[in-house]
């Protein structure tokens, strides 16, 4: 029978799944050339990890984008985006867990850490999709003319994480943030690690 937390972790992952396909899919921008869209869906992933912590964010990141890309009809992404933006919540979580360590600066009420640890994350994706268009189709040229594209979608998602993620901070929500600011998570349960 799961405890009260993993409980809660669960409905959260799932509701954070969610929230990255609905700000996926609610207003897809096609990129010319084939090279797929943006979205608002990196803000949500981002959330997800600060909240879920690294493991779980990534579950909600991967998944809930692969889902996303099946439901806006590039389905043959979907593999890759699940990889993908898998590998960027955990970068992100990671590089976050290990910063969160030593308190250091914050904008406005987030952690220099947290953003940093967010555009690494959008690095991953970059790096990541740019590889996966060049072998999907064929050229890395066109692979190549996505990338601006892809610095823009994650850039808006961390200004967007941010801001939601420094009011929540001044929130009760806070409490269910896995990374928040002024609390060294090595001091969490031993199952999360």
């Amino acid at each position: 029978m799961m405890n009260r937390d993993a409980t809660t972790r669960v409905v959260l992952t799932g509701l954070m799944m969610a929230m990255v396909v609905v700000a996926t899919i609610v207003i897809p921008i096609p990129v010319g050339f084939g090279n797929g869209y943006i979205h608002f869906g990196d803000a949500m992933i981002f959330l997800s990890v600060l909240l879920l912590g690294w493991r779980y964010g990534a579950i909600a990141a991967g998944v809930g984008s692969a889902l996303a890309d099946v439901l806006v009809g590039y389905a043959a992404w979907a593999p890759w985006t699940l990889v993908i933006k898998g590998s960027m919540g955990i970068v992100m979580g990671l590089f976050v867990l290990q910063s969160m360590k030593k308190q250091g600066k914050a904008l406005g009420m987030v952690p220099v850490s947290q953003i940093v640890g967010m555009v690494l994350g959008g690095i991953v994706m970059v790096v990541g999709y740019f590889f996966a268009g060049g072998l999907l189709y064929g050229s890395y040229v066109i692979a190549l003319a996505a990338v601006p594209w892809n610095i823009l979608q994650f850039s808006v998602g961390v200004a967007f994480a941010a801001m939601v993620a420094a009011a929540l901070y001044k929130t009760p929500a806070r409490r269910y943030f896995y990374y928040q600011p002024g609390i060294d998570v090595s001091e969490k349960k031993l199952a999360d690690s």
